[in-house]
């Protein structure tokens, strides 16, 4: 996140005004048709309490960073990827405590699974909000010190997120793949179902080609990490088992979009 503030200009907001459709449209995949499509998906499975709210979560998260990379590759809009992945970041704030309050309330109270949403507002104001501040702030003052250590941080971020899956994983392996089966299937589907409904929006709306890729992968890549952390924080749900759902898209999320990259463009 503080990475991506180091890319951020306050100019950059003003595309908002410049090309409504383009982000309109993204936001409202992302923010609204994902969880509806995880909701479906999640009942029409029969998920346990705890993966259904796992799989919610990360429905609900906001954009991943590494989604500005991908959009790159794909020969998408970079700066619309980078404005939608900071907007994302800021409204759902916001939109994470009021759905997964909902989901919490709807699906784990048979199970004693509650959320503070105090703990949770304060952790994503601190996790989420203040390093894009910062990074912003930072590149404003002084712009040379901040594409220096975005070169380097941008090419660390992947690498962390998957040394992360993969002590995650080595830590859990047995109830990953007890459940990777069902879990496996539900997060692919989600991916799928997410890239070719963004993809339907984007045609529907008659969108430029470069930002229908990257509404494609907006709409697809959610921020695992912050969803992980949702999930383990010992101040929010401190459930190791309601991240696996996290971890299995943070893989199959990278696979599918990357087949998706080398299509395009061979395409």
């Amino acid at each position: 996140m503080f990475d991506l503030g180091l890319t951020l200009k306050l100019n950059d907001f003003a595309m908002v005004i410049r090309r409504p459709k383009a982000v309109i449209l993204a936001l409202a995949g992302q923010i609204v048709l994902l969880p509806l499509i995880a909701l479906g998906i999640g009942n029409l499975f029969g998920l346990a309490p705890v993966f259904f709210i796992g799989l919610m979560l990360i429905a609900c998260s906001p954009g991943g960073s590494s989604s500005n990379i991908f959009s790159k590759l794909a020969g998408g809009d970079v700066a619309l990827s980078v404005t939608l992945t900071a907007l994302s970041s800021i409204i759902t704030l916001f939109t994470i405590p009021l759905l997964m309050g909902w989901v919490t309330a709807s699906a784990g109270a048979s199970e004693g699974i509650v959320l503070p949403v105090g703990n949770l507002l304060k952790q994503n104001l601190l996790l989420m909000l203040l390093p894009v501040l910062i990074g912003i702030v930072i590149n404003h003052f002084f712009a040379d010190a901040a594409a220096k250590i975005d070169r380097i941080l941008s090419k660390a971020a992947f690498p962390a997120l998957m040394v992360l899956v993969s002590v995650f994983f080595a830590q859990h392996y047995k109830t990953i793949f007890a459940n990777m089966g069902t879990l496996g299937l539900c997060v692919t589907l989600l991916i799928l179902a997410s890239v070719f409904a963004a993809s339907g929006l984007s045609r529907l709306f008659k969108t430029s080609g470069k930002e229908r890729k990257t509404i494609i992968i907006e709409v697809g890549m959610q921020n695992a990490a912050q969803a992980i952390a949702v999930a383990t924080s010992p101040f929010i749900f401190n459930n190791q088992e309601m991240a696996i759902p996290a971890i299995l898209y943070s893989l199959m999320m990278n696979v599918v979009l990357l087949i998706y990259v080398a299509f395009v463009k061979k395409k």
